[in-house]
């Protein structure tokens, strides 16, 4: 008989706020060592917190993005542990009456297709500091910078199946969050932190299995590895007639292990209560529902939409959908009066990898409207558009039209007779033997002659004219 994953998710959001959770330090990134610190998030006798009301204001954007009920009464709860890079002894952070609850969220499974993940809960949280262990040989090392820092903490329902779902999962999750605006989901700058419950049983059992949580997984790829390693583990453990031990684990990305941190820990270990300095927070059905109103179009409200208003193919809806930034790249040059199928055909070739090496797009969108009419009229091949696109002088306004940058470049197409010709000539002294191969009957070499016709014409070449005068060639004339 055959054994059954069962993955929930507990993901970490840094909140897209410029002060701390409960204090006005900043959470700029990369500051030096304990310098955006003050007594509130220290925890210094007398100091008292104030909910950073932006903070609120995005973690409720969050929970509606995701389907979620905003409660209009949640409490903050003093979570009680030990740990050097807690300075107060205690997480505030929400418990038995978080912000929001009962949410889902849709995403493509690489087995099971299209399914639906429950979301749990969302709350509101401080983060606590760092520990450096790198900076001092034999010692760790404290940064208190992101205590305080403001998290949302989104709890999945166990409904994950596999490791390769807990990764499709966090993708969808992620590219909602940052359509939102509500956290750049940044791993490398611990913007987004997963810990991942796995555990398993025998296939149509209803019970679950004991789990284990994996610990602070830092990238998408090593949550699915993480996951397979526990999965195997647990798997090889019961075959063998042991039993799997609740724990909390880390996995080492070099040997592709997880290992012991733990014994796991209950909510009762951490003594939850709520917290004295603070009040509840009560929040009206107006203020929801204007958090409600401050949301963008969703990435699948976009998806569908653009199918349906521009008839594009799925496949390319959801790549263009992918990104809010493109999407809206993508609209803009359909705006400006391009075609819909041949911006997108743009956007998600040329255009999208200029924005993956340097992060923006350089080219206007009426920038590249203005090309993409310049194909469609014969002024420029699509290969010698390929050019004037990579070409600094048409992000330049001063460079003139995109036609005149384009006669610049010396891309325009040739129409003229006789220099196809010469173009033509040069093309079938270099080939004689598939000259031969065409007259002997093989046709279909046209079209390698008309590619080494515009390769020789460096794009110029209007292929349209240049065909006729291959076939009058070809036939002695």
């Amino acid at each position: 008989m055959s054994w059954e994953t069962v993955i929930g998710l507990e993901v970490h959001v840094q909140l897209l706020t410029r002060s701390k959770m409960f204090c006005g330090c900043s959470t700029a990134f990369g500051d030096p060592p304990n310098t955006n610190v003050c007594p509130v998030c220290l925890g210094l006798p007398g100091a008292l917190p104030v909910p950073n009301g932006q903070a609120i204001r995005l973690a409720a954007r969050a929970a509606l993005a995701l389907g979620c009920s905003v409660q209009r009464r949640s409490v903050f709860a003093r979570k009680n542990y030990f740990y050097p890079d807690l300075p107060k002894g205690y997480q505030i952070s929400q418990f038995d009456e978080p912000l929001a609850v009962g949410g889902s969220i849709a995403f493509d499974s690489p087995d099971r297709g299209r399914i639906r993940c429950g979301v749990t809960r969302l709350h509101v949280e401080e983060d606590a500091g760092k520990l450096l262990h790198d900076r001092f040989p034999g010692k760790t090392a404290v940064d208190l910078n992101r205590a305080g820092t403001p998290l949302a903490e989104i709890v999945s329902e166990p409904d994950i199946r596999s490791p390769a779902e807990a990764r499709a999962y966090l993708t969808t999750l992620k590219q909602i969050l940052v359509y939102a605006e509500v956290s750049d989901c940044s791993m490398e700058q611990g913007s987004l932190r997963v810990d991942a419950n796995l555990s398993v049983r025998r296939s149509g059992d209803p019970n679950l299995g004991t789990k284990c949580e994996v610990k602070n997984l830092n990238s998408f790829a090593n949550v699915e590895r993480a996951l397979e390693a526990e999965r195997d583990r647990q798997v090889a453990l019961l075959e063998a007639g042991q039993r799997v031990v609740q724990s909390t684990l880390l996995f080492n990305a070099g040997t592709g292990q997880v290992k012991l941190l733990r014994s796991k820990e209950e909510s009762h270990d951490y003594r939850y209560f709520p917290d004295p300095d603070l009040p509840p927070l009560v929040l009206t059905g107006a203020w929801v529902e204007e958090q409600r109103a401050a949301l963008p179009e969703l990435p699948d409200a976009k998806r569908d939409r653009l199918v349906q208003a521009y008839a594009l193919p799925a496949d390319a809806a959801r790549v263009l959908a992918g990104h809010r930034v493109i999407a809206d790249y993508f609209e803009a040059v359909v705006a400006a009066g391009a075609d819909a199928r041949t911006a997108a055909n743009w956007v998600m070739g040329d255009a999208m990898t200029g924005y993956n090496e340097v992060g923006r797009f350089a080219v206007p969108p009426a920038r590249l409207a203005e090309l993409i009419a310049l194909v469609a009229g014969n002024v420029v091949s699509h290969q010698a558009a390929k050019k004037v696109f990579a070409s600094p002088r048409l992000a330049d306004p001063s460079a003139g039209s995109t036609r005149a940058v384009a006669e610049a470049l010396g891309l325009t197409q040739v129409s003229d007779t006789g220099a196809l010709a010469g173009w033509v000539d040069e093309v079938l002294t270099a080939y004689p033997k598939e000259v031969e191969r065409y007259r002997a009957g093989e046709a279909k070499l046209i079209g390698f002659f008309v590619g080494q016709v515009m390769k020789k014409s460096q794009g110029k070449a209007d292929p349209k004219g240049v065909q006729p005068v291959l076939v009058d060639r070809l036939n002695g004339k």
